[in-house]
């Protein structure tokens, strides 16, 4: 029974939009520090994969801390300083490695926020879980559209430094405005995760059906970060596009997934979660791989928003997977899923950078593959959880 009335989570979608906001800014700002530091394509991918890999090291203890205290509104308004400082002082960095360090630092604020916030709402609505992940991650996915919209078109008024510090106001706003949000939060009574506790949770992950979720996990984001790390990269060298058409494209390529999500999700609940990770992944695997032969830009932009839409709409899908596989510790177990796509996931970045050295539309082949291998380990699953259903 939920004791958090729905009309709270417009504040969570909201709260996730706001601390997203410069961290999907970065996607834009990245390669325009990239084209004004002549970087390399392999020097980018690997900004991009420090970035994520420094959030990835957060998820998992925010998760575990979520799970074990009472007041986790605290730990959320928290979140929100976190990114608005963090983000504003890596906007003063000077070098390639002053900024790839800064930027993991700021994306640490981010990362408590998921695991925190997603195994909230996960618990207060057990029946509904992919549909409330999928409202929830619809402000992440708005700012993926709106931070790189915004981004494009500040840089061509404005330097990235600049930039950056416009785009760490929602957060800074939202630090606010948050603070009566956090009182109304659910309390819980104060647990310790014991020894037997992890054990458990270590047990339930190394069974054949919690492997193949985690590779699935791992390349299913493999395959969304090699796109969205080359992608910007790609239209602005090899299609000569400004700063603010490469915002305008890269947003219209994330609305669908942003929109798509929680009725995706929903769909999920109903249907199972099997059936929406085969078919996003298949789709997605066949869009990316035809932008390696499509010869004009409309047709390869057109298949990106597909690609990169699809995935980001199975995404609520794979995390509701993830909390029925291991069945309680909601948070804690987000906490894995988020390090495993923001971690490991972090690779496709690091290797689309290393093979787009070569050939820029060698990444579309690479996101191609890791779906495809996605698909796979989609079609192992043995069983398609139920909502609200624990593992036998």
């Amino acid at each position: 029974m939920s004791n958090m009335p729905a009309r709270m989570l417009p504040w969570f979608t909201a709260g996730h939009f706001c601390n997203d906001f410069a961290p999907c800014a970065i996607w834009i700002i990245a390669p325009a520090v990239a084209l004004s530091m002549d970087m390399s394509p392999a020097e980018l991918g690997f900004l991009f994969t420090i970035h994520s890999v420094g959030a990835a090291l957060a998820y998992f203890p925010a998760g575990v801390i979520s799970d074990t205290i009472s007041d986790r509104g605290r730990l959320l308004l928290l979140t929100f300083v976190w990114v608005a400082v963090g983000y504003f002082m890596a906007s003063y960095a000077t070098s390639y490695w002053t900024l790839a360090i800064l930027l993991a630092v700021a994306g640490i604020g981010d990362a408590i926020w998921h695991p925190v916030a997603t195994g909230v709402v996960v618990e207060q609505f057990p029946g509904s879980r992919a549909k409330v992940l999928g409202i929830h991650a619809m402000g992440g996915t708005i700012a993926d559209v709106a931070g790189p919209l915004a981004a494009g078109f500040l840089l061509s008024h404005l330097d990235w430094t600049t930039t950056l510090q416009v785009c760490v106001i929602p957060s800074a706003i939202m630090a606010v405005l948050f603070i009566p949000i956090a009182r109304h939060i659910p309390r819980r009574d104060k647990t310790v995760l014991s020894r037997a506790d992890f054990v458990e949770l270590w047990q339930s992950w190394m069974t054949r059906d919690g492997l193949g979720v985690v590779m699935l996990i791992c390349f299913y984001n493999m395959a969304l970060m090699a796109l969205l790390s080359m992608v910007p990269l790609y239209l602005q060298r090899v299609h000569a596009l400004d700063t603010s058409m490469t915002g305008i494209l890269f947003s219209i390529m994330l609305l669908a997934g942003a929109l798509l999500q929680p009725i995706v999700g929903a769909l999920s609940d109903r249907i199972g979660r099997r059936p929406v990770s085969i078919y996003g992944n298949v789709l997605a695997a066949l869009a990316a791989g035809s932008m390696f032969v499509v010869p004009n830009l409309l047709g390869i932009v057109i298949l990106q928003v597909v690609a990169i839409g699809v995935l980001v709409s199975i995404r609520s899908a794979l995390l509701a997977t993830a909390v029925e596989h291991s069945g309680n510790k909601e948070s804690t177990t987000l906490g894995i899923a988020f390090s495993l796509m923001d971690g490991v996931g972090a690779l496709g970045a690091l290797i689309a950078g290393i093979v787009g050295t070569w050939d820029l539309a060698y990444p579309f082949l690479l996101a191609t593959a890791f779906s495809a291998i996605a698909t796979g380990f989609a079609m192992g699953m043995t069983r398609a959880p139920r909502p609200g259903a624990s593992p036998s």
